[in-house]
């Protein structure tokens, strides 16, 4: 055969890749390819260390004896099949977590051969996700799941229990509450801090709750220093888990209520111009530390304090991994139980909490399993404003200030002038030095009362912001105190 009668290698490579790949493109615009019948997805463009197209096309085409092709030729096919799909219908791609059809929910176990979890409200099954349901994502994070075990009966549950050292059981409630809003791709769920003494297992207990979601290469990882370094971790893999927090930067606590309930990022890319990359992401955090200092009020409205105490018995890291290892599939398989109950129980949705979506997975919880998962959340937040409050002077001063105040009274007036009044009434007739950090100016008053405004809601106090043809003007409400029976209700 003459030269001039041969297949160019790359429509030969490109014949070979559309008859055993399925292309397509994300609504980022980047193109995947899925090996036909398979659930897992990679990047064309991709060179990590988890394998990219490009090479698994070249094994490929070599153990199919369809020969072994230059670099040329491969770049000048996957440029054609780039260009092709970028005309295809959009799809999202998904790590661990993915919806599905009719009101089901995916759980990747990581395995080369695709099997994944489906679950429902009407049950849970293993099987390898049709490819135009799920299109699955993979980085280096990306863990193997054990088999989950099925008729577990709760026995896995109680082996998570006694092998972590949660304080009460409403702490072990909000914990499994948790865990099962990491199996719903579409439901922000606030980030748990563990706290406790030294040596209550902060850190033990972190990793096990992020391994039953991503097996036992999961683990804990020091805050990165700066956002991008946190953001390419954050989209990377599924649960973040940040170890030994001793404090909490402003910049990095905004982040953190970006990455609970959802945000997107946008760089240059790589050798352009013009073009750029976004990333959109909202993932599970977890978080460790004895104390962080000041939380701001915005995410304490996203954290779940779990309190874990110091064990009575001592055992090894070895031991202790051994048994949890062993008893991975047991948990999985109950955690998964659970969860389908909670998906099948029906309850209201509370209107009064930030997380609407994590609060009425814990009244479903509640529903399911006659626990109160819900109260205690109650509780914690309650907990998290006595602590803003007691890091904050302005909101004691403001709370000083309402206390005066008649129930149901509103009291209007500048920015400048709220500030000229709560300086002098936290200087007092001593005259003391306004502290580090006060508004200097009415409009620094009124961006703190903004982030304050829920702090303050929920201690009766209600700031809200409006216009007159005098100018602008802050209002202050102290509200009524509710009936009891209603008190009772919340």
């Amino acid at each position: 055969m003459s030269e001039d009668e041969k297949t160019p290698a790359r429509e030969v490579i490109t014949e070979y890749a559309q008859s055993h790949f399925r292309y397509f493109r994300t609504t980022e615009g980047t193109v995947y390819a899925q090996r036909l019948g398979h659930p897992v997805a990679r990047p064309i463009r991709s060179q990590g260390t988890t394998g990219s197209h490009r090479q698994e096309l070249m094994v490929d085409l070599f153990n199919d004896g369809v020969g072994v092709f230059n670099g040329t030729s491969l770049k000048e096919a996957l440029d054609l099949i780039e260009a092709l799909a970028l005309s295809q219908d959009v799809q999202p791609t998904h790590i661990r977590v993915a919806p599905g059809f009719d009101g089901a929910t995916w759980l990747d176990l990581g395995r080369d051969d695709g099997l994944s979890v489906r679950i429902h409200p009407n049950g849970w099954e293993i099987k390898v996700p049709d490819p135009r349901e799920v299109c699955w994502r993979r980085t280096q994070l990306t863990g193997e799941l054990p088999m989950p075990a099925r008729d577990t009966e709760g026995k896995g549950i109680d082996q998570l229990l006694r092998l972590t050292n949660f304080a009460t059981a409403d702490t072990e409630s909000l914990a499994l509450a948790w865990l099962i809003g990491c199996l719903g791709p579409s439901v922000p769920v606030p980030a748990p801090f563990l706290t406790g003494p030294q040596g209550a297992g902060k850190s033990t207990a972190g990793r096990m709750l992020v391994r039953i979601i991503e097996g036992m290469t999961g683990d804990l990882r020091r805050a990165p220093k700066d956002e991008e370094n946190l953001i390419t971790a954050v989209a990377a893999g599924w649960v973040t888990a940040l170890d030994n927090l001793s404090h909490l930067a402003p910049d990095l606590s905004d982040l953190m209520c970006c990455i609970v309930t959802g945000a997107e990022s946008i760089k240059r890319a790589l050798f352009s111009d013009g073009d750029v990359v976004r990333s959109r992401y909202r993932r599970p955090l977890l978080l460790t530390g004895i104390d962080v200092g000041v939380i701001r009020p915005d995410l304490a409205e996203r954290l779940l304090p779990l309190r874990l105490e110091r064990p009575r018995v001592r055992r090894t890291e070895a031991e202790l991994w051994r048994e949890f290892e062993a008893a991975l599939p047991v948990i999985l398989g109950s955690v998964l139980d659970l969860a389908v109950k909670v998906r099948a129980a029906e309850a209201d949705i509370p209107s009064d909490l930030r997380m609407a979506d994590f609060a009425h997975l814990c009244a479903q919880f509640d529903t399911a399993t006659s626990l109160r998962a819900l109260p205690a959340y109650r509780g914690s937040l309650d907990e998290l404003n006595d602590d803003v409050i007691e890091g904050d002077l302005l909101a004691q001063t403001v709370l000083k200030h309402a206390a005066g105040l008649d129930p149901g009274t509103e009291t209007r007036m500048t920015s400048s002038e709220w500030l000229h009044l709560l300086s002098g009434l936290y200087s007092g007739d001593d005259c003391r030095p306004l502290p580090k950090g006060w508004p200097t100016t009415g409009k620094v008053l009124s961006d703190r009362l903004k982030r304050l405004q829920p702090t303050l809601a929920a201690r009766g106090v209600l700031v809200d912001w409006g216009r007159t043809k005098a100018g602008r003007y802050i209002e202050m409400t102290r509200r009524p105190a509710l009936p009891t029976h209603e008190q009772q209700s919340l």
